[in-house]
C-alpha cells in the first residue's frame, strides 16, 4: 500500500469518527432539548399556578368586603341576605380553593351573588335574570370552570348601573349549551359615574389575567358601551378546553 492509500484510509476513518461524534452530539442535543421542553412546561405550570393563587388571594377578600358593604347598607333585608351570603361564603371558602368547579356550581354561585346584590336596589327596579341551561349537557357537571369567574361581570353591573332613573335596568343572561358557558350582562350607565376607589378595577384585571392563564384562546370577553348602555359578555368553550387538557 502506498502512502496515499494510508492517507485515504486515515481520512475515511477520521470522517467516520467525526460523523459518529456529530451523530452522538445531535442525539444528546435532542434529548437535552426534550428535557428542557419538559422543564419549561413544568415551570410554566408552576408559575401559572402561583400567579393564580396570588390573584385569587386578592379576589376573595375583595369580594367579601363588597358583599358585607351591601348587607350593611340595607339592614332590613339582612336575614334574607345572610342566607344567600352563607351559600356564597361556602363557595368562596371551600369550592374556590379547588382549581376547577362544574358549570352547575358556578352558575348557582352567580345566582346567589345576584340575590345578594339585589338588596342595593328598589323592588321596582328593572332587574331581569334569564337562564338558558341544558342540564343534560355532558359537561354541565364536570369540573372545567374556574371558580368565581362570574364575579366581575355581575358586580360591575350593580356598581355602575343607573339605579335612579325610571328607565334604568340590569339584565343578566346565563347560558350553558353545546358545551359553551356564556354570561351576558347589560345595564344602563349611571350619569353620575361610579366613585373610583383606590382598588377599583381589581376585579376586571384579575378576571382577564385568570382567563388568559387558564383558558388561553378558548374564551372570548367583550366589553363595550353603546350610548348609555354598558355591555359585557363572557364565553368559554369548555369542549375545546377539555380537548386541549387531554392532549397536553
Amino acid at each position: 500500500m502506498t502512502n496515499l492509500d494510508y492517507i485515504l484510509i486515515f481520512l475515511c476513518l477520521l470522517t467516520l469518527g467525526l460523523a459518529s461524534y456529530l451523530m452522538y452530539r445531535l442525539r444528546w442535543l435532542e434529548k437535552e432539548k426534550k428535557y428542557m421542553q419538559v422543564k419549561y412546561v413544568d415551570f410554566e405550570e408552576r408559575f401559572n399556578h402561583l400567579q393564580l393563587e396570588t390573584l385569587e388571594s386578592k379576589l376573595n377578600p375583595h369580594l367579601f368586603k363588597n358583599i358585607l358593604n351591601s348587607i350593611q347598607s340595607h339592614a332590613y333585608q339582612t336575614y334574607f341576605a345572610m342566607d344567600k351570603l352563607s351559600n356564597v361564603l361556602d363557595y368562596i371558602l371551600y369550592e374556590s380553593r379547588k382549581r376547577f368547579v362544574s358549570p352547575k356550581e358556578e352558575i348557582e354561585f352567580a345566582l346567589n351573588l345576584i340575590e345578594i346584590n339585589k338588596i342595593k336596589i328598589s323592588p321596582l327596579f328593572a332587574l331581569t335574570i334569564k337562564k338558558k341551561i341544558d342540564e343534560n349537557d355532558s359537561l354541565y357537571q364536570q369540573q372545567l370552570m374556574a371558580p368565581l369567574i362570574s364575579i366581575d361581570l355581575i358586580e360591575n353591573a350593580f356598581k355602575h348601573a343607573d339605579l335612579q332613573s325610571a328607565d334604568a335596568f340590569i339584565t343578566v343572561v346565563i347560558e350553558f349549551k353545546a358545551h359553551v358557558f356564556s354570561m351576558t350582562v347589560t345595564n344602563k350607565i349611571s350619569r353620575k359615574g361610579a366613585f373610583k376607589k383606590e382598588n377599583s378595577g381589581l376585579g376586571s384585571e384579575t378576571l382577564e389575567q385568570r382567563l388568559k392563564i387558564i383558558y388561553k384562546n378558548h374564551y372570548k370577553l367583550d366589553k363595550y358601551v353603546d350610548g348609555d348602555v354598558y355591555f359585557a359578555q363572557l364565553k368559554i368553550d369548555l369542549r375545546e378546553y377539555k380537548t386541549q387538557m387531554l392532549a397536553s
